[in-house]
């Protein structure tokens, strides 16, 4: 079993990872209005020529604004333009039927105007089409303490987690010492880089799901799995 828990009740500044599938908050016009990288797109039949899909957000209360309350500035538009670019990168594509029948939900979540709201459904939309059958909670609540790296370890807890993975961003700061002392074990996240994972650092899920179809995403996803075996392990989604 595989936790996934969604960061919903810390600050968006702190979120700087614009090559993550769902959107993480960066720096952006002074003031309260931020934008949001939801996504790395790129044409099917040139990967290279990447493009950001951003989503305009508004802080009600400036930097301190917690990412559940964060706001899409226009909703409508935000909308129009994020099907408008993954139509113009992935219409061509033979599964782009597929996709955008599967992406409805996500497009109906733009008229809540909350920019979490539009993460969470996208997240569970494409873990769906890959056949994940994990938990998805929000971190606000669990019981954690401060501290960032405590905080993951309380979290990873709370889920029953005997396992956190962990990317290669966060293992360059993650102190593994709070993780000891609840006897869990910081797995390291090195995706593969050959075959249909070249593309997996450089863009975002959409890509590999437009040009090689959800079934062979899925299939490669569960191989991997078999290879690697299972365990419970949480994964923190610091995107929503």
């Amino acid at each position: 079993m595989t936790s996934s828990v969604v960061a919903d009740d810390i600050v968006g500044h702190v979120l700087r990872r614009s090559h993550r599938t769902v959107p993480a908050i960066r720096a952006g016009l002074p003031g309260q209005l931020q934008f949001v990288v939801a996504a790395v797109l790129g044409p099917l039949g040139a990967p290279s020529r990447q493009q950001w899909l951003t989503i305009p957000t508004h802080l009600p209360q400036g930097r301190p604004t917690l990412i559940r309350d964060a706001l899409i500035t226009d909703p409508d538009l935000a909308r129009r333009r994020t099907l408008g670019m993954l139509q113009q990168h992935f219409g061509p594509s033979p599964h782009w039927p597929a996709l955008t029948n599967a992406l409805d939900p996500a497009m109906d979540a733009f008229t809540t105007g909350k920019t979490a709201a539009v993460a969470e459904t996208s997240t569970r939309i494409l873990l769906d089409m890959v056949g994940w059958t994990g938990r998805i909670l929000s971190s606000s609540q669990l019981l954690s303490r401060p501290g960032r790296s405590v905080r993951l370890a309380d979290l990873a807890a709370a889920t029953g987690a005997r396992a956190y993975l962990c990317g290669t961003g966060g293992m360059t700061y993650l102190d593994q010492t709070p993780f000891a002392a609840q006897s869990i074990t910081v797995a390291p996240f090195l995706p593969p880089t050959t075959g249909i994972w070249s593309s997996g650092r450089r863009l975002s899920a959409p890509w590999a799901l437009a040009a090689l179809g959800p079934d062979t995403v899925a299939a490669r996803l569960w191989e991997l799995t078999a290879q690697h075996g299972t365990s419970r392990i949480m994964v923190a989604n610091w995107t929503t």
